[in-house]
Parts: C-alpha cells; sequence; structure tokens
C-alpha cells in the first residue's frame, strides 16, 4: 500500500509510523549500540566473554577480573554518559527548533554550547584560586557554571531574536555567530592565562571527549534527562501550536511565555551539563531532530523521546568510532561529530535555499 492516501479534498498525507513500535525499534536500535560499543577499544572484551563480565554465564577465571575492571570502571560509565549526552543534546535541538520554529536551530551551532564552554573554562581557571583546597566543590561548581553560562546565552539569544511575537531567522543565526565568537574570544583569553593543567582541561571542552567519563559525571546527568522526561507531557503539545506562531498558540489556550521559560532552561541544564562532563560536541541537535521530522513527523510527542533515542544511538556510535579510528589513541568526540554534521548542515542550508527560491 502507498505511504500517500488521497482524500476527498485533494490532499496528500504521508501516512506517519505508529508511536509504540518507533519507540521499540529505537530502543532496539540502541541496546544493539551500546552492545558493540561494549565490546570494542584499546581493551578489546569480545562478545562470547562480556556476557560472563556483566555476570550472565559461565566466567572465564584467567580474564574476568579484568574484564570486570575494563567494563565497570571505564567502559559502562563512558556508555551511558554517551546515551545521556546524544539524549540531551538531541531533545536541546528539538526544543530550539521548535521554540524558535527554525529547523536550523542546534545549540552548538548558535552558540550556547560556547556560552556554557566558556563558564567552565572560567570555573577551571579560577577554581584554583578561589576554591583551592576544596576540589570536590570544584567538581560541583563545573556543571552549575556551565549550565548558568548556558542559561545567559539562550536567554540573550532569544530576547536579540525576538520583536513582536516574531523570530527573525536572519538575526537568530547571525546572533548565535556573535554570541559564539564573544564566547570563543573569552576561551582564548582563558587559554592565554592558563597554567599547563588548566590549558590541558580546556582544550578537553574545546574539542569534546568522553575519555573522563566517571560514574559520578553521569550521575550530573541524570537531574537534567529526568526535568526534560517530566516537562515531556507538558511541551509537546504547546511546541506543536507555537509552529502556528505566537498569537495563534495563545488564542488556541497556550501560556506561551511559560512555555518560553521552561523551554529556555530545559535547553539550559540539557546543554549547560552535557558541556561540563564531555565539552563541546556539536551538531547533534540538529541532524537528529531533522531526520525524525522527515520520518515520523513533527508532532512533539512522539519527536522529543524519539530524538532521546536516535541522539543517544548517535553518541554511542560516534564513540565507539573515535576509540576505534585511532587506536589505541582516541578521537576527540567533537571532532567525528562535526565531521558528519556540517556537510549535512550544508546540505540542509541548501535545501532551505531552494525552499525559498534563492
Amino acid at each position: 500500500m502507498s505511504a500517500l492516501t488521497t482524500r476527498g479534498s485533494g490532499k496528500s498525507f504521508l501516512r506517519r509510523p505508529p508511536a509504540v513500535p518507533t519507540l521499540l525499534a529505537l530502543f532496539s536500535l540502541l541496546a544493539l549500540a551500546l552492545v558493540v560499543s561494549a565490546t570494542v577499544g584499546a581493551a578489546n572484551i569480545p562478545l562470547h566473554r562480556l556476557w560472563p563480565a556483566l555476570g550472565i554465564g559461565t566466567p572465564d577465571g584467567a580474564l574476568i577480573d579484568r574484564d570486570q575492571l575494563v567494563l565497570y570502571s571505564i567502559r559502562l560509565p563512558r556508555l551511558v554518559c554517551a546515551a545521556m549526552i546524544g539524549a540531551l543534546l538531541a531533545m536541546a535541538g528539538a526544543l530550539m527548533q521548535g521554540l524558535f520554529r527554525n529547523a536550523l536551530a542546534d545549540p552548538a551551532l548558535v552558540g550556547v554550547s560556547s556560552g556554557g564552554a566558556f563558564a567552565a573554562a572560567l570555573t577551571i581557571v579560577i577554581s584554583d584560586t578561589l576554591l583551592a583546597g576544596h576540589a570536590y566543590f570544584g567538581l560541583d561548581m563545573l556543571p552549575f557554571a556551565a549550565f548558568v553560562g548556558s542559561l545567559i546565552t539562550t536567554f540573550a539569544l532569544y530576547r536579540i531574536a525576538s520583536s513582536s511575537g516574531r523570530t527573525s531567522v536572519a538575526v537568530f543565526l547571525l546572533a548565535g555567530l556573535a554570541i559564539a565568537a564573544l564566547a570563543n574570544a573569552g576561551i582564548g583569553l582563558l587559554v592565554f592565562i592558563a597554567d599547563d593543567r588548566q590549558l590541558r582541561d580546556i582544550t578537553f571542552w574545546l574539542l569534546g571527549s568522553l575519555s573522563g567519563a566517571t560514574w559520578a559525571k553521569a550521575a550530573m546527568l541524570v537531574p537534567a534527562l529526568v526535568a526534560m522526561l517530566i516537562a515531556l507531557p507538558l511541551l509537546a503539545r504547546p511546541l506543536d501550536l507555537l509552529v502556528l506562531g505566537e498569537a495563534e498558540a495563545f488564542h488556541a489556550g497556550v501560556a506561551v511565555e511559560r512555555t518560553k521559560r521552561i523551554a529556555i532552561v530545559l535547553v539550559s541544564a540539557m546543554t549547560g551539563v552535557s558541556v561540563a562532563v564531555c565539552g563541546i560536541v556539536g551538531f547533534v541537535g540538529i541532524i537528529v531532530p531533522h531526520l525524525l521530522r522527515i520520518s515520523i513527523g513533527p508532532g512533539h510527542r512522539l519527536l522529543l523521546p524519539a530524538s532521546a533515542l536516535l541522539g543517544a544511538v548517535l553518541m554511542v556510535t560516534a564513540d565507539s568510532c573515535a576509540r576505534i579510528i585511532a587506536a589505541p589513541a582516541e578521537v576527540p568526540i567533537g571532532i567525528l561529530t562535526a565531521a558528519v554534521g556540517a556537510p549535512f548542515f550544508l546540505v540542509l542550508l541548501l535545501r532551505q535555499r531552494a525552499l525559498v527560491g534563492l
């Protein structure tokens, strides 16, 4: 049967896949990606040794201790962080695109990630002086600082790009570039005054990496993910109606200003904690929602959870490639996502240009 059916009005409607099978398929794909990723890296754990290391099946006494050490101390925290960061960045991109009614919106492209990275880098540089002797406090401050930097950046971007209830796409993109340039200038100044240890930490934020993932860092990501999942049912319908315009959404009963505030705080929180754990990882928030809108439609009730699952798959896969390409060395994951995402973004730009007849 054709995916297109014609109604009496003469319009064509695309038959969208049902929600539950779509989410189950994405969840199965994520499970497969996690299993494959758990077996690869500088210390390989073949599939027949993975299950005993997880406590399933008969263990090999000669290797079980080594496999469990690698798995529980290094591999699993890294996979959990990768999956949650991918989910957070993809949902942040979907939220921004719904809020700004712009398919080109992405936290990394418009400077939100740069704002969070600048705040994190500033915390790294000043923590030795202001938080001397309180290293644990400095660790706790890092995600908070990245969140505040992302929040300020997102709010500034929204205020600049919006006027009289309308959002200018041109002003939106140009303001994002300007804000990203300011944040990168601040990061450059911090790099200039940082010592060797601080410089290594700042470089980590700039390139993006999951090499320092731990269970403690994974725990930092949980509150933002839980908050987004709780808010999802409340935001889905308002975001669908905002596509029609703020005035139309308001007349349909949407609390527009409250929806915008919630979305801005959530985008800032999700981007901030992701930057705090793995640095700047771009293009996840633009690739995933755009692909899903094409395949499953623009409805946010399905788009947001599907974005979380597909974003997790993308990050886990990218992390696996980062560990394989130059093994035993590791390629920064931000380089891989940029290498895939930048051509995708150019294709999207060319498509947008064709739609407006330029």
